[in-house]
Formats: C-alpha cells, structure tokens, sequence
C-alpha cells in the first residue's frame, strides 16, 4: 500500500490552528487496505487540516481523496491507467501541469520493476522544461520546488520495488530504498 499528500492551490507550509497534512499517509498506513485507509481519511474531519490532495492505494485500486478544509474529505476511485495528481484534482484540465505532462507519461514506456526498468518515467521526472507552472521537476522557488522524488510499483511476483531521488532527480540519482 502507499500513501501520499499534496497541498492544493494557495495552501502551502503550515497553519496555526491547523494539524499537519503530514499525518495524513501515516494515518492511512496503519489500515490493512487502500480501501480501508480511503475510508479512514474520509471520515476526517477536514476543517482540521489546511487543504490538500491525497492518493492511496494498493494492488486492489487506488483513491484519490480532497480535503477541501471543511466537512469531509471527498473520496474518489480511480480507474486503471496513468493519472497525474497535482495540486488540482487528477488529470484536471485547468491544470498546466497535468496538461502538460499526462499525455508525456502516457505516452512514455511505463516502468517495469520486474527488469528493474525505470528509464521512461524516470527521465520525465528529471525533466525541467516546459512553461512555467507545467514542469514537472519544478525549480525551487519561493520554498516551493521539487526537492525529491520516487518511483515505485509491484513486480508481478508481488514484490515491492521503490526507489527514491533524495534531491531533485535531474541532479540527483534514483536509489533502491529496502523495504521490510
């Protein structure tokens, strides 16, 4: 299972009063199941948190969950295929980067961790180019910028594969990370 958080337009850093969005896939993660964690985040309180995006999932399907900062998360399944999550909801169209980059991902070899074959998307994730606000390895800027990134998937005799750039990836290499 995974988990991961993004802030949505106009909500970075912390906020007094508010609980850190950093909980959220921790919180996720103590449940046996996507579904499962899915359920738990939308449950939430999300006045509790500045907003933010979320994705969980496992080998049964993936959710995308928007904390809007009142009432209850939303809960989205996704469906099969390549999304892009941005600060925006997935795939949005009102969103240069996923505008930009969706069909670049679609479009490229997905990798293949049962050759350990990372090359089409890790490439992308190194790439700097595009106008601004589509890139997809933002500059930092302003305290916003890509400061890392991962790779991860399941191989088909279902072993986890992950590797992490612990720096920006067009400088800094993609190394396997052990899990237990």
């Amino acid at each position: 299972m995974f988990a991961a958080v993004l802030n949505r337009p106009g909500s970075l850093g912390p906020q007094t009063g508010k609980r850190s969005r950093g909980e959220l896939p921790l919180l996720a993660l103590e449940r046996r199941t996507a579904a499962g964690a899915a359920e738990e985040i939308g449950s939430l309180d999300a006045a509790a948190y500045r907003t933010f995006n979320m994705v969980i999932g496992d080998a049964n399907g993936a959710w995308f969950v928007r904390g809007s900062g009142s009432g209850r998360p939303r809960v989205i399944g996704l469906d099969g295929g390549v999304h892009i999550v941005t600060a925006h909801d997935p795939n949005d169209p009102n969103s240069a980067r996923a505008r930009a980059q969706l069909p670049r991902f679609q479009a490229a070899p997905p990798p293949n961790p049962d050759r350990e074959d990372w090359s089409g998307w890790a490439g992308l994730l190194g790439d700097r180019t595009g106008p601004r606000g589509a890139a997809i390895n933002v500059p930092i800027e302003g305290g916003f910028g890509t400061v890392c990134s991962s790779l991860a998937g399941v191989s088909a005799d279902g072993r986890v594969r992950w590797l992490f750039a612990a720096g920006p990836p067009d400088r800094t290499p993609f190394a396997p990370v052990t899990l237990p």
